[in-house]
């Protein structure tokens, strides 16, 4: 598919990460991205996944990444790379409602009490 975006997400300090990425495989519910830039990202990390503006539109795009960030959690790391020492790619799992509706806030849980992923304005 190979459509532009970006990955958003707190380091375990609280500070904003993010990491230019490349879409490689997307379904209504999971994610494959290549990292172009960025820190590598924790397995199980929340994360915020983002299509650029303009490729948003595309029909072939689930309606919970045409609308804007979608909340996401890392559940696969993939292979290191020899030239970069960071991973090629990330499996990521879109926490969308049964309709496809994009999630707005973390999930509530005590796995990750006092963590926020609000944005920066």
């Amino acid at each position: 598919m190979g459509l532009p975006g970006r990955i958003i997400w707190r380091d375990s300090r609280g500070t904003p990460r993010f990491s230019s990425i490349v879409t490689r495989d997307v379904t209504e519910r999971a994610a494959y991205v290549e990292c172009l830039s960025g820190p590598p990202i924790p397995m199980h990390r929340l994360v915020y996944l983002q299509i650029d503006r303009t490729t948003r539109g595309q029909d072939f795009l689930p309606a919970s990444l045409r609308q804007g960030k979608v909340l996401s959690a890392v559940c696969r790391i993939g292979p290191v790379s020899n030239v970069t020492g960071l991973p090629d790619g990330y499996a990521l799992r879109l926490l969308v409602d049964a309709a496809g509706h994009a999630g707005v806030g973390a999930p509530d849980s005590a796995a990750f009490s006092g963590v926020s992923l609000a944005l920066p304005a």
